[in-house]
């Protein structure tokens, strides 16, 4: 009998019908068998089965217009109130848009056919298919220049701060409006997940900052504090002998600020590191264009931004993330339980002078090897 090909190993393509009753995590794991399918299966394993263990801190990056289609309220909200999400980095539009819902300003399902000549004629505004009044966003400003006109945002401060800051407002104003948790932003707050934007000055919270410093108000942003911040969660992870992991919906520059913490630790700071350990992504972006959106974990490896010897444990699934991320969320909440809040916001401090120190270290020794250098090429006299 001839030997059975190492290739035929895996589980044999047999799905049972599905019916009346079944839950989207038995659907998922006995249905998507195959193709994008496949890839979603096999992404909801490694969050559910090695992303979501205690050591792991876990890292997630938005991008693309998630929250006005809700996905901030009906996953994020939640993953970050079960421990499942440890720091974010966010796109300011995500964070804008989640806004609407902390303020109780509503925002509509509609049509992506539609004029939109008669649109701002209107004062409709127009997300694809997602539609809201035009005094949506003008109330949302209003909002955010009465919280940056207040005593502690004057001043420098990095983006965590800045979001934390603001999730507190936010928070004041779901309980006013007698609302259960509807804001990532104040979700954030609550239970201490940093939120970092890597472009804040590219969305309508950057633009109401802006208007604020004309007037000579308002807050600063340390975009090289972020940098430094962010390389720290990920050193503080790896030196405690944890593991990092990063779960990316969609790509842009959210994806490579998450991913660059590990160049930073390694390249430019030089110390010993070896890459994000899990790395699982949603995407709609080719990666045979060169861009960042779309760049695989194999390439990323390349770069040291992904561990070499944990590439197996990396997916990526070509698919909306609107489709993606409540199949996820559905899989996980039923198949991994709550995990302990890290509270990693309430540890910044403490982590970044880890961080510093050991690259003082790393400096010194480097200073001091190049003297030994130079003291051995000197030539005698």
């Amino acid at each position: 009998m001839a030997k059975t090909s190492k290739f035929l190993r895996g589980a044999r393509i047999l799905p049972p019908p599905i019916g009346k009753g079944m839950d989207v995590a038995d659907l998922v794991e006995k249905t998507f068998l195959a193709y994008n399918a496949g890839r979603l299966r096999e992404g909801a394993r490694l969050l559910a089965e090695r992303m979501l263990r205690p050591g792991v801190t876990v890292g997630l990056s938005l991008t693309g217009a998630l929250t006005p289609a809700g996905l901030g309220m009906s996953c994020v909200v939640p993953l970050l109130s079960a421990g499942f999400v440890d720091w974010i980095v966010s796109t300011g539009a995500n964070l804008y848009h989640d806004a609407h819902f902390g303020l109780g300003l509503p925002m509509h399902a509609g049509s992506p056919f539609l004029d939109d000549r008669i649109l701002r004629e209107e004062g409709v505004v127009r997300i694809y298919d997602v539609l809201f009044d035009y005094n949506v966003l003008l109330d949302t400003d209003a909002f955010f220049r009465r919280v940056l006109d207040l005593p502690e945002f004057q001043g420098v401060m990095g983006t965590a701060e800045f979001h934390n800051r603001l999730g507190r407002y936010m928070a004041q104003r779901e309980r006013a409006l007698g609302k259960r948790e509807v804001s990532m932003l104040a979700a954030a707050w609550r239970y201490g997940v940093p939120v970092y934007t890597s472009s804040p000055g590219d969305s309508s919270i950057g633009m109401n900052v802006a208007a604020m410093r004309l007037g000579g108000r308002g807050v600063a942003f340390d975009v090289s504090l972020d940098v430094n911040e962010t390389a720290a969660i990920v050193y503080d992870a790896k030196r405690k002998r944890g593991k990092s992991a990063v779960w990316i919906l969609g790509g842009g520059s959210p994806k490579n600020f998450m991913l660059q913490t590990e160049p930073q630790i390694q390249e430019v700071l030089g110390l010993d590191e070896k890459g994000h350990d899990y790395f699982l992504q949603v995407t709609d972006a080719r990666p045979d264009t060169g861009g960042l959106s779309g760049a695989t974990p194999s390439e990323a490896v390349s770069w040291g931004k992904v561990d070499p010897d944990r590439l197996p444990d990396t997916v990526v699934c070509y698919l909306d993330s609107t489709v993606a991320l409540p199949l996820l969320c559905a899989c996980v909440f039923d198949r991994a339980g709550k995990r302990p809040l890290k509270r990693l916001y309430d540890r910044r401090e403490e982590m970044l002078t880890a961080l510093e120190k050991a690259y003082r270290r790393t400096v010194s020794a480097a200073k001091v090897t190049q003297k030994r250098k130079i003291a051995r090429e000197k030539p005698a006299r």
